[in-house]
This record gives structure tokens, C-alpha cells and sequence, in this order.
């Protein structure tokens, strides 16, 4: 319908585009994008676990070989601490930039 509006008070496809199309696909493109932020963030601890650095590595280094558990659960408990801040933030601007919810 906001489409057919839009054509009928003279926009052009580029106007559609980018005033219409655009405007209401911001919150879903910022959910999908702490998706993925997230995801990324997951297998780069998984890579670090086998060797090319990071969070990971130092949970599996320090914490699971060395048996220094104190180290390993703090590691995860920053990696979750990141991952609750991510989604937080997304979450928070998807909310403020859905139209319907105001």
C-alpha cells in the first residue's frame, strides 16, 4: 500500500527506492545485522580455539590446558558479555527506527 501511494503522489523508482523501500526495511536489516555480527564473533572464537588467536585461544590455552578454570570462565563470560551488548544495541536501534511501534 505505501508503495501504490507513493507511485500515485508522483515518485519516482528511485524515490520509491529510497524513501519507501528503504525506510521500512531498516529494522529488519538491523536485526539481521546483529545476526551476523554475532555469528562472525562465534567462529572467530572457534578459530581461535584451533590456533589463530583471539578469545578463543586464550580460553583454550590458558584455560583448558593449562587447567586454569578461572581463566577459561571468564573468557566466556566475556564472550557472552559481548554477544548481550551486540543484540542489545541492535535491538535497541531497529526499535527506535520501526515506524509501526510509535
Amino acid at each position: 500500500g505505501v508503495v501504490e501511494a507513493a507511485r500515485c503522489m508522483g515518485a519516482t523508482n528511485w524515490q520509491i527506492i529510497t524513501r519507501v523501500l528503504l525506510v521500512e526495511s531498516v529494522p529488519s536489516l538491523l536485526r539481521g545485522l546483529s545476526i551476523t555480527i554475532i555469528t562472525i564473533f562465534g567462529y572467530t572464537a572457534v578459530t581461535g580455539a584451533v590456533g589463530a588467536g583471539g578469545l578463543g585461544n586464550i580460553a583454550f590455552r590458558f584455560g583448558y590446558q593449562r587447567y586454569q578454570t578461572d581463566v577459561m570462565y571468564a573468557t566466556v563470560v566475556l564472550v557472552v558479555i559481548l554477544v548481550c551488548i551486540i543484540q542489545s544495541v541492535c535491538s535497541f536501534l531497529a526499535r527506535k527506527s520501526d515506524k509501526r511501534n510509535r
